[in-house]
């Protein structure tokens, strides 16, 4: 049994009183292996936030399911300690840092709060772990009495980081994790989490709309369009040799050798009329 299952996975939105509803996810399926990293790859609105929303229980889905660990994250928590059980198995570590870090607490106070969840140690044992985590995360002891705002971008990513791992979880979703950062911390970034990832065994969902990122870190893909898959496979070959029409589109956007803006634009936005064509036959 892979670590993830998630099977039919739907949720749809009403804009508002009166409105149709949206589709955001429609009936997506996909597996992760236990320390698998795979990637998450589509335009803003393609449904990949809502999917990893939906897997660490931050958004519900409104049918399918999303086995993480033998547990469906889909069914209704009872009560605390299973609540914390489900917080150990998976993780998340969002775009902008500073939204999840407490700009109130210093490095220390914010991963020792994430520790009780894991363990019941005394206060000699926790310090211990937050200063392994630190040094897991290229972090040292002077940076565990700074506050969020003391920090440069790259660091609170790292804070997140740690506090993501502090509860030894299977899974970890990152959703954009790096697109905030400049190039130059990606990589460092990138680095640090194919190193976690090697000594520790973690899974990976990476979330993203780089494809020079998921062809960094991740050893498949999932092409997402309108909430709908459109194309998985290898990452090396989906990114080499795309079938689907949009994860050709995808590709072509990203700035390379003889790599032609205006052309995207206009084949975009053939391919957008053509879909809308398709979708209005469907509902006839």
């Amino acid at each position: 049994m892979s670590l993830v299952e998630v099977s039919e996975l739907y949720r749809a939105f009403r804009m508002g009183p009166g409105a149709e509803r949206v589709v955001a996810v429609n009936n997506v399926s996909f597996a992760i292996e236990s320390g698998e990293a795979l990637g998450l790859v589509g335009e803003s609105g393609s449904g990949k936030s809502t999917i990893a929303r939906i897997l660490v229980g931050l958004e519900r889905a409104d049918a399918g399911s999303a086995v993480i660990d033998g547990v469906d994250r889909l069914s209704r928590p009872r009560g605390g300690a299973e609540r914390r059980a489900r917080a150990r198995a998976v993780q998340m570590v969002f775009q902008d840092p500073n939204g999840s870090l407490d700009r109130r607490l210093t490095v220390r106070e914010a991963l020792r709060r994430t520790l009780r969840l894991r363990e019941q140690g005394a206060g000699a044992h926790i310090d211990r772990t937050i200063g392994e985590l630190l040094d897991r995360v290229r972090l040292t002891e002077r940076h565990a009495d700074a506050k969020p705002h003391e920090l440069s971008g790259g660091q609170r990513q790292r804070v997140a980081i740690a506090r993501a791992l502090a509860v030894s979880p299977r899974l970890v979703v990152l959703d954009e994790a790096v697109s905030a950062l400049d190039v130059s911390v990606q990589a460092q970034v990138l680095e640090l989490l194919a190193e976690i990832q090697r000594e520790s065994g973690v899974s990976y969902l990476f979330v993203s709309h780089d494809l020079a990122v998921i062809r960094e870190l991740c050893s498949r893909v999932l092409v997402l369009f309108r909430g709908t898959v459109v194309e998985q496979g290898e990452t090396g070959q989906v990114l080499r040799s795309p079938q689907h029409p949009y994860s050709q589109l995808l590709i072509a956007s990203t700035p390379g050798p003889g790599w032609d803006p205006e052309r995207v634009v206009q084949d975009r936005m053939t391919f957008t009329q053509r879909m809308e064509v398709v979708g209005r036959g469907d509902r006839r």
